[in-house]
């Protein structure tokens, strides 16, 4: 028997041609394009925001502010750079920058998998509500600031404070941390923390071995936790 052939043809996009509004609206129409390739991005901000189907989106080249915010179950991919706020809010779906990632990447996020092959600045994961966030280079300070479900990899360095006043969001950093928000402890590492870490580089596409990890986490000395209701926090 003959292998399938994948008939999803690709609609392309020049934003050289197009404003970001014809183009954000072409992604949300009915019977939009379940493949899509944004050219000539230079910068623009506000980018396929808010999809909420399962379509396929790469952007070649840098993007600017809030690229992807609000994102439910499509797969986005800058190749490149992306500013503030990439995948704000997020909810489902995946969400990957292939270069550096400003500040606030993943911020309040509530679910799907951010990717961000190189470094992202200060406050990554900022407030994050049960994204998991992989980091292939270093992070800012302040990343994962009250964080409160979700997991954060960071596979460099972090900055200062890292995990200030943190919730029950988990942090993984194989490098050098600069410092320890308030109520951010280092916690052990178990084998159902090395399961879960091996699963997020996998899906991140990242060759990185768990054993070489730390593990942060809240010292839960901020806020009033009983463990009989973790399951709603």
């Amino acid at each position: 028997m003959a292998p399938a052939v994948n008939t999803v043809t690709e609609t392309a996009f020049d934003l050289r041609e197009s404003s970001v509004r014809e183009v954000n609206e072409a992604l949300h129409a009915p019977g939009a394009p379940r493949r899509a390739r944004i050219t000539g991005p230079r910068g623009a901000h506000a980018l396929a925001c808010g999809l909420n189907d399962e379509i396929e989106v790469v952007i070649d080249g840098h993007v600017g502010y809030y690229c992807a915010g609000m994102n439910q179950r499509a797969t986005v991919t800058v190749r490149g750079n992306a500013g503030v706020g990439v995948a704000e809010n997020m909810m489902s779906g995946t969400v990957r920058v292939t270069g550096d990632a400003s500040q606030s990447a993943g911020a309040t996020a509530h679910g799907g998998l951010l990717v961000v092959e190189g470094n992202a600045a200060a406050r990554c994961g900022i407030s994050m509500k049960g994204v998991d966030i992989v980091v292939g280079g270093d992070i800012g300070h302040m990343s994962a600031f009250m964080g409160q479900a979700g997991r954060l990899v960071v596979c460099g360095d972090a900055g200062e404070a890292l995990g200030d006043s943190l919730y029950e969001a988990r942090i993984y950093v194989r490098g050098q941390v600069a410092s320890l928000g308030a109520d951010c402890v280092v916690k052990p590492m178990r084998d159902e923390h090395l399961a879960e870490l091996r699963e997020l580089l996998e899906a991140a596409g990242f060759d990185a071995d768990p054993a070489d990890f730390t593990r942060y986490g809240s010292a839960r000395g901020l806020y009033n936790f009983h463990v009989d209701n973790v399951g709603a926090y």
